[in-house]
């Protein structure tokens, strides 16, 4: 996992050539770990600096009530200024597509980037909507009944890529 982080950060340094600052959003909640660990890597390989926040998309989703009629949103931390900004999107996993189309609406009430991009760690397939990541660390064929779980110490204590059956 680690090296598969490293190989993207470095995808994102080549295709970011303009020397313009970099601006990673983690959608909560394991997206924010993968995003830190990408902007130590761009700005250990790189002159780019790296701006990073947090976006919570709890109120952007589309299955809200399936969860909970009560469902607990956290603010999203942006300390800067979305408008006209190159940002990145970074998350775990990549399913239906539901969980971006909420980050793009996210922060699209926030403001209005000049360009938004999506870094998944992994590809499970299944898309519901036509959305697909402009960086991926791996593509992973999976089943339905199956739930693909990235670790990150943050969270679980341990760094990996887990698929569980259901």
């Amino acid at each position: 996992m680690l090296r598969t982080l490293t190989r993207l950060s470095h995808e994102i340094i080549e295709q970011n050539q303009s020397g313009e600052p970099l601006y990673l959003v983690g959608i909560r909640r394991r997206g924010v770990s993968i995003s830190k660990v990408i902007r130590e890597n761009i700005e250990k390989f790189s002159d780019i600096r790296v701006e990073t926040g947090e976006i919570d998309i709890t109120y952007y989703r589309d299955d809200l009530k399936k969860h909970s009629e009560d469902p607990k949103i956290n603010e999203s931390l942006i300390d800067f200024d979305v408008n006209g900004k190159n940002i990145i999107l970074v998350d775990d996993v990549l399913y239906t597509g539901r969980t971006a189309r909420a980050a793009l609406e996210a922060l699209m009430a926030l403001g209005r980037p000049s360009r938004v991009e999506l870094l998944v760690m992994i590809d499970r397939g299944h898309r519901e909507l036509p959305i697909s990541a402009n960086y991926v660390g791996k593509n992973i064929p999976t089943a339905r009944n199956e739930f693909v779980s990235v670790r990150v110490p943050e969270f679980d204590g341990k760094t990996e890529v887990a698929i569980v059956r259901n």
